[in-house]
């Protein structure tokens, strides 16, 4: 059973990002996939800035993600790049931090002409920590994301295709080819 670590970039608690990220967390555990929800925001800024993996919070991070098989990444887009804070714990992990890993990039942002944040800002960096299978990022648009209390809504436009990016995630967990998890046959 493959379990996942949703990692959530965002500093602000109240962020449309964490809630997509708690969704994703619940939603791959339904679906039989374990997930634990990192909130990069709760972790001690001092060793988080030294990258000062003896901090027993940061070593367990680095644990957590070192016992995952996969590994969502949601971050929101500032400046047309993802979270700073994002990058900082990036920066602490070793060379193949991501090594024998499906990965599944994912940001939130406010206009479509930041989706190209994912491929040429993030993308590069997670190939670079030796991600075994990095599927297709998905740019969620926060007029997609309805938040109502403690609930979260996400719009048909997007629901349908973060569907699909979950299903290429899943396969990609499993170990199905490439060409499979793009729907073509090998």
């Amino acid at each position: 059973m493959s379990t996942v670590l949703v990692i959530s970039g965002s500093p602000s608690k109240t962020s449309k990002t964490e809630r997509v990220a708690d969704h994703l967390a619940r939603r791959l555990t339904a679906e039989g996939r374990p997930a634990q929800h990192l909130r990069l925001r709760t972790l001690p800024a001092e060793a988080l800035l030294s990258a000062d993996t003896s901090d027993p919070e940061i070593a367990e991070a680095v644990e957590q993600l070192r016992r995952a098989d996969g590994v969502v990444l949601a971050t929101p887009t500032y400046k047309a790049a993802y979270s700073g804070l994002l990058k900082v714990f990036l920066d602490l992990l070793p060379q193949f931090g991501f090594g024998g890993k499906a990965v599944l990039p994912l940001a939130t942002g406010g206009s479509v002409a930041h989706v190209l944040a994912l491929d040429y800002a993030l993308r590069p960096v997670v190939s670079s920590l030796g991600a075994r299978h990095v599927v297709q990022s998905f740019f969620l648009i926060d007029k997609h994301l309805t938040v109502t209390g403690d609930d979260l809504t996400i719009h048909e436009e997007s629901a349908g295709p973060l569907d699909d990016v979950l299903e290429q995630f899943h396969k990609a967990l499993d170990g199905v080819p490439h060409d499979s998890v793009l729907g073509r046959s090998a």
